[in-house]
């Protein structure tokens, strides 16, 4: 057995993280290799599949899902929604089992970009990193001007300035990650089985009322499709801008994809949880497999349902006069069914969605800095870690730029909001694309060296090479049609095409900027390093497996008692 299988070894029996490896074996840069063995520069490695799981499908609903589908309902109808969030759901999932397929072969510790720099290019992993930071760093703000949004519906800002209540909820988030990943990875699993039960019984709930069974007895079925109508024409009274018939209807529909791709983004954040995964070879495949069923039940089925309850015309979506809280579709359906105190409750639960998503955006802030910094792409200060395994400069920058959240006491949240929105969702559009790019180059390196996908990797992804393909197309087109709109219409709305778009110039910069500095190239098929340091990952699934037959043996000769740890994998395990 090779000497760094061994050390590899020992630094499981230690808890070490998976960044506490060779330099070599990461791909990390020479400069970094050092402080990277170095006590204070690893994460630790104690998040369970169950973590994992739930981190999968938890960080991902939040504003986008509760809130932002109000402005995508108002824009553009209940149909057009549906579709839309359809259509980007196929395409996130794709780009899960993508990355599911190139982490389980060898999970790095420097997440994207360290994918980006092995399978692609040293250039496009430095385009990629700092892309998904400014999404990270940006969209955790973002979820606070959520979170004052959401309390506005109890307390009006004319009673109280939201950024009280920004400042309350960014010391929340900030303890939470501050105190280590073991405990985030708790808080989280339980933040993330309220926001599933939360979703089932909304699910349930606006089921139960357009089929009649509210207070008021009203069957509404799918009347709204047919008055107000199913697809709207697009509007912007502001500009007077209106396109009639069914042109103005496709192009209320590709507006709203924008909407749809905020409402989707966070669910690539379990990939950054891969190198602090205990067994990543069974985790993350369980991670990524049930992610069509989640996104069937909490995405497509909740906007189905939700359009059946609330018309595009309600005067209290977000975008319309007078925005509170209230401008979740989710509490409009509530409130116009006239059940009492219920949404509330309902509301109660928006502001955990907000919260949690905010913990992990967060989470995910320090550890894309972290993994820029083993990487040499950002300055190696950033790689240090308390006991704990804690990138605290890491913690410090995401918490400098969630103070951009206070920019809601001096503008309106809405706006504030939607500007956030549009500067996010390019930046997880960009993500995407580099992660599907990195699993076609994975691909290539497979066929071209003679591993055969069938048999020798841990996990592979369904419906290729033809899934990636068509999602990585269906990315380019939204990136630049999503702001469109701009161009039609007078006056020229320069914020939206400014914040639409100012990522895109951004990442070609970063990219070709460092590619003509370091002189990089696309790396070819055939050298494409698939080996390094894959034989330890092995040995270590190896030694989980004689665990799990030990414990199976024990469990065979106890006679199958079903007890709490049987019950859970058999019964919640599909969700949780």
């Amino acid at each position: 057995m090779r000497s760094d299988l061994k050390d590899y070894e020992k630094q499981i029996e230690s808890d070490d993280a998976v960044s506490g490896l060779t330099g070599e074996a990461l791909n990390i840069s020479p400069r970094h290799q050092e402080s990277q063995a170095a006590e204070d520069h690893r994460l630790k490695r104690v998040l369970d599949a169950r973590h994992l799981s739930m981190i999968a499908i938890g960080g991902a609903l939040g504003t986008g899902l509760l809130i932002g589908t109000g402005s995508a309902l108002r824009s553009s109808g209940p149909a057009a929604i549906f579709l839309s969030y359809s259509v980007i759901g196929f395409v996130v999932y794709m780009v899960l089992n993508g990355l599911g397929e190139v982490a389980t072969h060898i999970p790095l510790a420097d997440g994207f970009a360290g994918y980006c720099r092995r399978y692609v290019d040293e250039a496009l992993g430095f385009a990629c990193g700092w892309t998904y930071l400014f999404l990270c760093l940006l969209v955790a703000a973002n979820q606070l001007v959520a979170g004052a949004l959401t309390i506005q519906y109890w307390i009006s800002a004319e009673r109280a300035n939201p950024g009280i209540w920004v400042a309350v909820l960014l010391v929340f988030i900030t303890t939470i990650n501050v105190l280590g990943v073991r405990f985030f990875g708790e808080v989280e699993f339980w933040f993330s089985v309220t926001k599933v039960c939360t979703c089932l019984g909304l699910i349930i709930l606006l089921l139960v009322i357009a089929l009649g069974g509210g207070p008021t007895g009203d069957r509404l079925g799918f009347r709204y499709w047919q008055d107000p109508g199913a697809f709207r024409e697009y509007a912007e009274p502001l500009r007077n801008l209106h396109i009639e018939g069914d042109l103005g209807r496709f192009v209320s529909f590709i507006s709203v994809l924008v909407t749809s791709v905020f409402a989707y983004s966070g669910c690539e954040l379990v990939g950054i949880t891969f190198p602090e995964c205990a067994r990543p070879r069974k985790a993350i495949p369980k991670a990524i497999r049930l992610t069509f069923y989640r996104i069937v039940i909490f995405y497509v089925l909740n906007v189905l349902v939700l359009g059946m309850c609330v018309p595009y015309d309600d005067e209290r979506l977000l975008g319309a006069s007078g925005l509170t809280a209230s401008a979740s579709p989710f509490v409009i359906a509530i409130f116009n069914a006239q059940i009492q105190g219920l949404d509330h409750v309902i509301n109660v639960c928006i502001l955990i969605f907000v919260s949690s998503a905010a913990v992990a955006d967060m989470y995910i802030s320090s550890r894309t800095i972290y993994g820029l910094s083993v990487s040499g792409y950002a300055p190696s200060f950033f790689s240090k870690t308390d006991r704990r395994g804690v990138p605290y400069y890491g913690i410090m920058l995401s918490f400098a730029f969630a103070l951009l959240a206070f920019m809601v006491t001096s503008s309106e949240a809405a706006d504030v909001f939607d500007h956030f929105v549009n500067v996010v969702s390019l930046a997880g559009l960009l993500a995407w694309a580099c992660i599907l790019t990195v699993h076609m180059r994975f691909m290539s390196a497979v066929k071209a060296q003679g591993i055969d996908r069938k048999k020798d990797l841990a996990f592979r992804s369904p419906l290729q090479p033809f899934g990636t393909y068509f999602s990585l197309g269906i990315c380019v087109f939204v990136i630049f049609a999503k702001n469109f709109t701009v161009f039609l219409g007078s006056p020229f709305d320069y914020e939206t095409f400014i914040t639409g778009y100012i990522m895109l110039p951004v990442f070609l910069i970063m990219y070709f900027g460092w590619k003509f500095w370091k002189k990089t190239r696309i790396i070819p098929a055939s050298e494409i390093d698939l080996v390094s340091f894959r034989e330890a990952f092995d040995y270590q699934e190896e030694q989980f497996q004689a665990k799990d037959a030990e414990e199976r043996a024990a469990r065979e000769a106890k006679g199958n008692p079903i007890n709490f740890r049987w019950l859970y994998n058999k019964i919640f395990g599909w969700i949780f």
